[in-house]
This record gives C-alpha cells, sequence and structure tokens, in this order.
C-alpha cells in the first residue's frame, strides 16, 4: 500500500517518526509534512505567502520525505496535487501521530484532523492519529504506531466511508495496560471556557486560557470517556456540515404563505 503521512508537529516530530517506522516494513511511505510545528493551525491554507517546499533525505525507512513552509493542510493538498508523481498518490491519508489528544469539540482546531480532512476532502481514505498524553519522547509512540499499522490489516480501504476520517486517540499506556477498543462519538468538550486576568510587570493586562477538564459518566460512548478508561478511541468523522433533517422547517419559515421572494 501507499501511505501517505504528514502532521502538524512538524517533520522531525518523534510521533512522525514512530509512524514512518512502523509502517515502512510493509509500505510505500511518502512524507509531506511541515518544518516546523503548527499546532492548533485548524483547517487553514496558505493564500498571500509563496509555498517553499525542500526534499531532504528519506527519513526512517520513509521512500521519499519533503518538508514545506506550509500548513498540515496545505501538505496534504500540496502533495497530491503537486507533489507526488502519479504512480506515488496514496491509497491512504495518515496524519499523525500527534502529541496530544485530539478529542471532542477540540478536533475544530486541530491540525492533526484537519491534515486528515484535507485527504478525505480529495476522495482518499485518511486516518487522524494522537497519542492522548503529554508524553514527547519517542518510546512513548511506539505502542500508538504498532497499533496503527495492525489497523491496516484489519480495515477494508474500499469499504472506508466516503468524505470521512477516522479520529483514533490512543492512551499514553504500555500496551498490557490499554483496556480495549471502542467505536465512538465525539465528545462534546474537554475544557470549560476561562481566562485568567493577569498584570504584567509594566502594568498590562493579558489574559491567559485556564480552562478546567469536564467530567463526563465513565459509561458514556464518547471517545473522551474511552480515552478516560484507557481505551483506544476510533471515532468516524465527516466534514458534511449540514443539518438536513431542519432544512423544510426552515425553508417553511421562511416561505410562509408561498411568499419565499422577500425584495
Amino acid at each position: 500500500m501507499k501511505i501517505l503521512i504528514s502532521n502538524d508537529d512538524g517533520i522531525l516530530a518523534n510521533g512522525i517518526r514512530a509512524l514512518i517506522e512502523a509502517l515502512s516494513p510493509c509500505h510505500d511511505v511518502y512524507v509531506v509534512a511541515p518544518d516546523r510545528e503548527r499546532s492548533a493551525a485548524g483547517h487553514s491554507l496558505t493564500l498571500h505567502t509563496p509555498l517553499r517546499v525542500e526534499e531532504v533525505d528519506p527519513k526512517y525507512g520513509a521512500k521519499r520525505c519533503w518538508m514545506t513552509t506550509g500548513t498540515p493542510g496545505d501538505c496534504v493538498k500540496l502533495a497530491i496535487n503537486a507533489i507526488l508523481s502519479k504512480k506515488e498518490l496514496p491509497d491512504l491519508v495518515i496524519s499523525g501521530i500527534n502529541h496530544g489528544p485530539n478529542l471532542g469539540a477540540d478536533i475544530l482546531y486541530s491540525g492533526t484532523v484537519s491534515c486528515a480532512m484535507e485527504g478525505a476532502m480529495m476522495g482518499y481514505p485518511s486516518i487522524a492519529t494522537s497519542l492522548a498524553s503529554m508524553k514527547t519522547e519517542y518510546e512513548a509512540f511506539k505502542v500508538s504506531a504498532e497499533f496503527i499499522a495492525d489497523l491496516l490489516n484489519k480495515i477494508s480501504l474500499e469499504k472506508f466511508p466516503p468524505k470521512t476520517i477516522l479520529n483514533i486517540n490512543i492512551p499514553g499506556l504500555d500496551k498490557e495496560d490499554i483496556g480495549g477498543v471502542a467505536a465512538t462519538e465525539l465528545g462534546s468538550r474537554m475544557f470549560t471556557d476561562a481566562y485568567e486576568k493577569r498584570v504584567d510587570p509594566r502594568g498590562k493586562v493579558y489574559y491567559w486560557m485556564a480552562g478546567e477538564l469536564i467530567n463526563e459518566p465513565e459509561d458514556a460512548s464518547t471517545d473522551i470517556a474511552a480515552v478516560r478508561n484507557n481505551k483506544i478511541s476510533i471515532t468516524p468523522v465527516t466534514y458534511e456540515m449540514t443539518r438536513t433533517n431542519i432544512i423544510q422547517d426552515l425553508e417553511a419559515d421562511l416561505c410562509r404563505e408561498e411568499l419565499c421572494n422577500w425584495f
């Protein structure tokens, strides 16, 4: 299988290294990743400045590697439309392994998830994967990388839902301490919205984000609950945002007495 790997932590991050090393023995791995950390970039694209691209020596068993000045979304879009040859186009796009979780509504801000979503928007089966821990050392990612390698033997790309990614969060635990795998829905939110008001030494006011963790019932079917129960969470996520179930009611409100033309 040909796999395109990218991330938002940069091409030198330990998470992407572990993922490449785990997948390259059995797959043709191509890497297009940011030249530096671009966490929480969301689904932003570079429009007003040139994108610099540099091919670098293949790393960790990959076939070819490039680093760019762009965002995670840029990396996937650029790779498929400009960098990779027709013979190198991927069967699968994988983003990660991210340093830290991407759970609940936080995926809206995530460069890791948006990176995979860009692949899905172009019609490629895509996976976003994150280590649900703040550990950054290389060894911390090995269990996650091994899980992704095993997962590819269990899922059929032919049955992969179109316009969908799998968002995977793996607890930062030893293999024997992980409590299983759960297919989940997105939780609502991980943190409350709270900002601490502070004053700097020059008397200027500034604010520091300081939200607290939100508790969810342990038996909830969400990604947040699964990870808190030491399980690997796999959530199918789509970028289709239309609430089709209220279109008829909305149209009825807008067009009362068959008067749809307001102007």
